[in-house]
């Protein structure tokens, strides 16, 4: 579903989630004073962002009668990644919450994984009364792989060893059509899937039973992006450039191989600089990268 619906996590949960690291030798009272905020303010962020989402994207669009919507060709499948990250970010994040607050490991992986994943089911059901969209069995599927995925790596390893990351370039399409891609550089970031690559970003060292001297933090990064997409499922639109010449644009899917930084591995004694770079660790770092596609390979210097 082609809506910038992950913005929330950027504006409302990540400075959250930033602020509660682990901190297991806190006092009782402190924990306790940190469950009150952190349960308070989860509550509100939630409630409120989706009483917003209805009187904003919603209202104007209920039809009173829930009906189901198989978007699932659309825009490369690149929508879907985007569930999968919005849910593993928000599962991710709420787990370090609910440990900050001192709770169980059980309970942080109940809650922690289940509210995410209880406020994107939420947003579908949403969808499932609005007209023009629809209940897509696809997108909660995707919901559930990324919560499955944060979820799971913590049962196993106690710790995230493959992080899903995110980075954006201007792809030059969204001025063909600007009202379903974005009409300025704010919103094509949210709205132009031709610009976003979506990263799955990991150290295989991590997996070794010896100690190397690579650093831990050192990824390697799998990648995912399309192109040529002016519309869902075809270019519906006429494109046309300066000079009046109708452009064609092939619709065509992209993978990568780089390299990444988990900035949450880097060392330091400075609290607030370790609450930025867990803030920050969504997204993928600038690096050299390797392109293939049906057009063929193509190298980066640099790809973000």
């Amino acid at each position: 579903m082609q809506r910038c619906w992950w913005v929330l996590i950027l504006v409302l949960f990540l400075p959250l989630a930033a602020l509660s690291q682990p901190d297991s030798v806190a006092p009782q009272k402190t924990l306790k004073r940190r469950q009150y905020i952190f349960s308070g303010t989860t509550a509100f962020l939630t409630t409120s962002s989706l009483v917003y989402l209805n009187q904003a994207w919603y209202k104007d669009y209920n039809t009173g009668r829930f009906h189901f919507f198989n978007d699932d060709t659309e825009w490369l499948q690149m929508d879907k990644v985007g569930h999968v990250f919005t849910n593993y970010q928000m599962a991710d994040l709420m787990m370090k919450g609910f440990e900050w607050t001192g709770c169980t490991r059980r309970k942080k992986l109940i809650y922690g994984g289940g509210i995410g994943f209880a406020y994107m089911t939420a947003i579908e059901f949403m969808d499932g009364f609005s007209r023009g969209w629809g209940f897509s069995w696809g997108d909660e599927t995707a919901n559930i792989a990324g919560t499955s995925l944060a979820v799971m790596q913590e049962i196993y390893w106690k710790e995230q060893k493959f992080r899903l990351k995110f980075s954006y370039a201007e792809s030059g399409l969204a001025q063909y059509n600007p009202g379903l891609l974005g009409k300025n550089p704010y919103t094509r970031v949210l709205k132009d899937y031709n610009g976003q690559t979506y990263w799955l970003s990991f150290n295989p060292l991590l997996f070794a039973k010896t100690k190397t001297k690579i650093p831990a933090w050192l990824q390697l990064s799998l990648g995912y992006s399309a192109y040529g997409m002016l519309g869902g499922h075809y270019n519906n639109v006429l494109a046309v450039d300066a000079n009046g010449n109708v452009l064609q644009f092939d619709r065509v899917r992209r993978y990568y191989l780089s390299l990444d930084i988990d900035l949450t591995r880097i060392k330091t004694r400075s609290a607030l600089l370790k609450k930025v770079l867990t803030a920050f660790n969504m997204l993928k770092l600038p690096a050299p990268a390797i392109e293939f596609s049906q057009k063929g390979t193509r190298f980066y210097y640099v790809y973000y």
